[in-house]
């Protein structure tokens, strides 16, 4: 597998996202953090959403070492959070920023991997609550911002990030599976009901495999060398982020 050439050719100006609002889930680590960090070396105020606050801030040091504009820290632990909790989020992106020109859906969890039948309630319960009940959360409490940005600026940008295993099924990935393929139909559905002038361009884009810690776990005999780095598969969220003539669409970031 290697990047898809629309990704990998992409060369944008340093400016590209200059001015704008980008939240990324899952920015402690992994992809979320590598997206957050393009988005802010080409200009962006990113909006860095995760679990753990240490490594939230360790982002922040590296934007700000990397003498990007300041990003905004926003701790919340997805599988517990409320929709009160979402509300507050939108209205302190609102009041501090001002607008929001992409959202982009990352953050994940794997789950149990094995039959159905052995799945704990429990844990299939918090995964769908993180992958699925979560984005949906967000998305309804930022959309008015979202279609206000796009309104303003002309477009806006939402994100999910999905998995070959949303697309196919396929045995023993439980939950994760399931949960990617609700992200797709969520996908789908909003992008279908946002089509025509709202402005807002929803998509969604399937990683492949990454050199990161759940890809690891789920994978723990696979040599990491021969994946790409969350820093190459941040690309294809970058481009996304400013392709303004495409929507609803399922997008590969990697191709044989």
């Amino acid at each position: 597998m290697r990047l898809d050439p629309r990704f990998a050719d992409f060369h944008p100006a340093s400016d590209l996202l200059e001015g704008r609002v980008v939240l990324v889930t899952g920015a402690g680590d992994g992809i979320g953090r590598a997206i957050a960090l393009l988005c802010a070396a080409h200009g962006a105020t990113s909006v860095l959403l995760g679990r753990t606050v240490e490594k939230l801030e360790r982002v922040y040091d590296e934007i700000r070492s990397a003498g990007g504009p300041e990003p905004a820290i926003y701790p919340m632990d997805l599988s517990g959070a409320m929709p009160p909790d979402y509300e507050a989020l939108a209205a302190r992106v609102e009041s501090e920023l001002d607008r929001l020109d992409g959202l982009v859906h990352n953050a994940a969890l794997l789950g149990e991997l094995g039959p159905i039948e052995h799945s704990s309630p429990e844990g299939w319960q918090e995964l769908i609550q993180v992958n699925v009940n979560a984005p949906f959360l967000l998305t309804r409490a930022l959309l008015p911002l979202v279609r206000r940005t796009a309104t303003a600026h002309g477009h806006a940008s939402i994100i999910f990030t999905s998995s070959g295993v949303g697309r196919r099924g396929r045995a023993y990935w439980g939950g994760y599976s399931v949960s990617k393929f609700a992200i797709e139909g969520l996908n789908q559905v909003l992008a279908d009901e946002l089509d025509g002038a709202s402005g807002v361009r929803v998509n969604s884009l399937n990683p492949g495999p990454v050199r990161t810690r759940m890809r690891a776990n789920a994978f723990p005999a696979e040599d990491p060398q021969t994946l790409i780095t969350p820093e190459e598969a941040a690309r294809g969220w970058l481009w996304l982020l400013d392709a303004r003539d495409l929507h609803g669409a399922a997008l590969e970031a990697q191709v044989p």
